[in-house]
């Protein structure tokens, strides 16, 4: 496992080991002692997975408490953090990675950074893990095209939530 530190503090990519032979791949996707000595000390509690088609675009979502460790399972994604934390000086500050099927990538996201992600492939199935609880009421959501962040998405028209359209700022 190869972990690398990004433009914002506290957020990992992670390449996991893949073992390939003829029958197929083999994946390692958690270790919790294996993750520890690489300096991941969250503990997670809760998995949840998102399947969504084409041109979908969910987030940017996050709270204060959360550590998430997201993946991608089947399909391809442009996934982009953001650092959320207004007392922070690098408020508005965001990343891009793109996760796959084939990459097998792990990006570590830590709290009081949103996440947000776009379905580049027919369909894909995004994977995380929370080190907290699923709370609505403590989450915040910016809406995908925030003149204030200025995030470059690799689209025009994505399909949106209610949510994801208007923004809630907590």
């Amino acid at each position: 496992m190869e972990v690398t530190a990004t433009r914002l503090d506290g957020v990992l990519l992670i390449k996991p080991q893949v073992f390939e032979d003829h029958r197929g791949e083999y994946i390692e996707t958690y270790n919790e002692e294996l993750y520890r000595k690489s300096g991941i000390t969250a503990t997670f509690v809760q998995d949840d997975i998102s399947v969504s088609t084409q041109h979908v675009l969910r987030g940017i979502h996050g709270d204060g408490e959360t550590w998430k460790l997201i993946s991608c399972l089947y399909g391809k994604f442009y996934l982009v953090v953001v650092n959320c934390d207004t007392e922070s000086k690098d408020f508005g500050k965001w990343q891009a990675f793109v996760l796959s099927d084939r990459n097998r990538h792990q990006v570590l996201v830590p709290p009081r950074h949103g996440n947000g992600h776009l379905i580049l492939s027919e369909r894909a199935i995004f994977h995380y893990k929370q080190s907290t609880y699923y709370n609505p009421s403590g989450q915040f959501t910016y809406t995908w095209n925030d003149p204030k962040l200025k995030i470059w998405w690799p689209i025009k028209n994505p399909v949106l939530s209610q949510r994801d359209e208007v923004g809630h700022y907590v």
